[in-house]
């Protein structure tokens, strides 16, 4: 009988917590951008940080999460023949580059929407004995411009993460 005369204090308490959760969370979001970048990402956490700029010798961003093992973003301006296709890009990368990496295992293509679309490719290979994932979401800008956010870490620290990888790439805004 007390617990019932006590639901009205107990759904403001709930729904107080709520609030404050609702608040911290939406608080840890950073934007993310440079006057030596043309677009934004939003961050959502606070782990995620910067390590790397475009400069004279590097033009792409990188960010680790806590460190590089446990997430690494490097944020690539592909500039491509006209006509080509965030999919074409993918098979390209994947043929020339990643099948190269002790233990590569492919993973599957699958569509991505989010600000701009395109797709994602998952991958499996070995880093220094360790068991990593990689997984690429390629963006489509224009006919000539795909961006490419490319996450890398260890294999169960980065599957973790997947909400933020996603919300990363969705936040993907050209300026």
């Amino acid at each position: 009988m007390e617990l019932i005369n006590n639901m009205p204090v107990l759904r403001i308490i709930l729904a107080s917590a709520f609030l404050a959760l609702s608040c911290s969370l939406a608080s840890a979001q950073q934007v993310f951008t440079s006057d030596k970048i043309d677009y934004t990402i939003e961050l959502p956490s606070t782990t995620w940080r910067v390590v790397s700029e475009p400069d004279a010798a590097h033009e792409h961003v990188e960010f680790v999460y806590g460190d590089r093992l446990e997430g690494h973003l490097q944020l690539r301006k592909e500039v491509v023949d006209a006509g080509t296709t965030a999919s074409d890009l993918a098979r390209r990368d994947r043929d020339q580059k990643f099948r190269f990496h002790p233990g590569f295992v492919e993973g599957k293509e699958e569509t991505f929407s989010g600000r701009l679309n395109g797709v994602t490719v998952s991958y499996e290979f070995i880093k220094t004995g360790k068991p990593m994932i990689g997984r690429i979401y390629y963006l489509q800008a224009d006919n000539r411009t795909i961006y490419a956010l490319r996450f890398t870490g260890l294999r169960d620290k980065l599957a973790r993460i997947r909400n933020q990888t996603d919300l990363i790439a969705r936040s993907f805004k050209l300026k």
